[in-house]
């Protein structure tokens, strides 16, 4: 502002008054001081580092016009270029300051219970173990579970999620703590999220350097140090523009040899295209849209890790769906028990839970929380299993009273030592498996006991999700799942995909990944744990119910923090729109140059050009800052 207030007053001592030569030259001088200071302290610092970039052109164009005596012009082209640096920066400061505001939502103090007292320590201070109590309308300090108090939380900062989430005590803290990430949903809780209904009590699992919001600013802020592919071509341009540039500079230096022109005219021409070929708006066109498109999917509760994933999704039109927790709930029930010959169904029921109590996958924990219901009263003098050993995509193995029991499908019984599966049991697995159920063999040393189904029901969200996608213009989804492909189907065809790949092992998934790739690039929605193999060999990996769950965070490209198929659209289309902006952008600065040399060459004064090409940078970091308010594509798709 100082250097365009003494740039005013010198034109006017100049034009309008008849004052000295020299007190016009001296309010020129001041301007240049003001407006070139930290241009001239950012070239120094990069000439250091051995880059000549837009701040080193513009001193060389700036001293020019002041060699030629044009001192009002060298100092409009430094008033321009450095108030056009203020207004980029505060531009670009709003989309760095949407990150900030996020390291900010956790509070600074937290009130815990320590050896019988309460007291008021840093968040810092917080330990594992330790109990913090939080009042309503207050935001929680840590990452952890409920131990007491009823309770509805804001899980929006960290999870995107519109509506307040039921929270209740652990039936069991020590289990609870032994497996934090194990615990069920409406049990935790995070940093940063607000307590809205009654006062509670959480148990710390992750101290403040390690928690879930802590861990989403540190990727958020590496996200903008990865560069795009669009970045990595601007800077492949760049490499070969800047020094075509010079070239064409110092050629235009030597007009006088073949044109009737003074060399100061020659000079002045020369110092305009310097400026009018500076690729400013170019360098910024990429990082400005990916860090504002990065911000606005932190705030929306997804986790984009750079401008790579960003751009790569938003190019896709195909993606593959795990079936179990993604497309369905993953939380599957018991729906049938049936016994062979001979066998009732609590002894069925009584080796399947001594087993599968041994075993954290979702089925396993159907079986023995249906199973023990089923069981009643019954199921005091349950056995005890031992040797749990897991056979991948197949089953698993244990020891009941020293005696092996074998669990799993119908392909694992062809594997192992033993008699032949029954006609009768692979009729009951057949008849099940056509009706959608995913089926249990459980075999007891050499006796077939008979066959569990069990049925895990589409998310509500599913349909809805699979039909904005379409909209959205993804041609091609489909689901991949360990599940026969009855059960596979069946699923599908319930939440509106055309195609569905069953009887996948791990590997196979991996495979099936392999071959969409080689069509097209594809996304891979999974959990982030079991499906990581898949998600690594994909061209983008999404992991979903993110939150809390540190390999999620670890192996996805992309995390949606919420277990909810709803934010799936907002990355999709978000990537999209970034996608549409950073090409703009390039058009947009490309258009510029290609306009501004020739009509430099030919004329065009410096001030002009700067004003051109200042005006076309701002345009540029303005366009990407429209990322900040774009808007989820509606529930209904509309």
């Amino acid at each position: 502002m100082l250097c365009g207030v003494f740039l005013l007053a010198g034109w006017l001592l100049e034009m309008v008054t008849g004052a000295t030569d020299w007190l016009p030259l001296v309010c020129y001088g001041a301007a240049y001081l003001f407006g070139g200071y930290y241009t001239v302290a950012e070239a120094i610092e990069k000439i250091r580092a051995g880059k000549f970039e837009i701040d080193f052109l513009m001193i060389v164009a700036a001293a020019g016009a002041a060699t030629l005596g044009a001192w009002a012009e060298g100092a409009l082209l430094l008033f321009l270029f450095s108030i056009g640096h203020a207004l980029e920066g505060f531009a670009m400061g709003r989309a760095k300051r949407a990150i900030k505001a996020l390291s900010e939502l956790a509070p600074r103090t937290a009130r815990v219970r320590r050896d019988g007292q309460k007291l008021e320590v840093a968040v810092e201070e917080l330990r594992v173990g330790d109990i913090a109590i939080v009042k309503p309308d207050e935001r929680l300090p840590a990452d952890g579970f409920v131990v007491r108090g009823e309770t509805s939380i804001d899980q929006a900062p960290i999870t995107g999620e519109s509506a307040p989430v039921d929270k209740l005590p652990v039936a069991d803290r020590e289990s609870a703590a032994a497996d934090p990430e194990g615990v069920a949903s409406d049990h935790r809780v995070f940093a940063g999220t607000i307590n809205q209904a009654g006062a509670i009590e959480v148990q710390v699992t992750k101290t403040s350097a390690e928690n879930t919001l802590a861990r989403v600013v540190t990727m958020v802020n590496e996200a903008e140090t990865r560069t795009s592919p669009t970045q990595k071509f601007t800077k492949r341009f760049e490499r070969y523009f800047v020094p075509a540039v010079i070239t064409t500079v110092v050629l235009l230096l030597f007009a006088p040899l073949v044109l009737d022109e003074a060399f100061s005219d020659s000079f002045y021409r020369a110092m305009a295209v310097l400026v009018a070929a500076s690729p400013c708006a170019l360098a910024i066109a990429t990082p400005s849209a990916v860090l504002s498109g990065v911000a606005r999917a932190a705030r929306g509760g997804v986790l984009v890790k750079g401008g790579g994933p960003l751009e790569s999704l938003g190019r896709l039109d195909a993606i593959a769906f795990d079936k179990t927790g993604t497309l369905t709930e993953g939380k599957p029930r018991m729906t049938d028990v049936r016994p062979a010959d001979g066998v009732s169904k609590e002894e069925l029921l009584r080796i399947a839970i001594a087993v599968e109590d041994l075993s954290k996958h979702p089925l396993a924990k159907a079986v023995v929380r249906d199973g023990k219901a089923k069981l009643g009263t019954e199921r005091d003098g349950l056995s005890k299993a031992a040797n749990l050993k897991s056979i991948t995509g197949r089953g698993v193995q244990a020891e009941v009273d020293g005696r092996p029991v074998f669990i799993g499908k119908d392909e694992l019984f062809s594997e192992v030592d033993g008699p032949s599966l029954p006609y009768p049991i692979r009729s009951t697995v057949e008849s099940l498996e056509s009706e959608g159920r995913t089926t249990m063999i459980v075999r007891y040393a050499d006796r077939y006991l008979g066959v569990i189904g069990l049925m895990d029901t589409p998310r509500k969200a599913a349909k809805r999700t699979i039909s904005r996608l379409r909209k959205l213009g993804i041609k091609r989804m489909i689901m991949i799942s360990g599940d026969n492909q009855q059960v596979a189907d069946a699923v599908a065809k319930a939440v509106g995909i055309d195609e569905a790949r069953g009887d996948l092992m791990p590997e196979d998934k991996v495979d099936e990944i392999k071959k969409l790739n080689s069509d097209a690039g594809v996304a891979m929605v999974g959990d982030g744990v079991n499906d990581a193999p898949a998600m690594a060999s994909a061209s983008v990996g999404i992991a979903m119910g993110a939150a809390g769950s540190d390999v999620a965070l670890e192996t996805a490209d992309v995390a949606l923090m919420a277990d909810n198929l709803d934010h799936l659209p907002l990355a999709i289309g978000l990537s999209r729109a970034t996608r549409r902006i950073i090409r703009q952008n390039l058009w947009m600065s490309l258009g510029m140059v290609a306009f501004l040399v020739p009509a430099t060459i030919f004329g065009l004064n410096i001030g002009p050009a700067v004003a051109l090409h200042e005006g076309s940078t701002l345009v540029v970091v303005f366009n990407a800052l429209r990322l900040l308010a774009y808007a989820s594509p509606s529930t209904d798709g509309s």
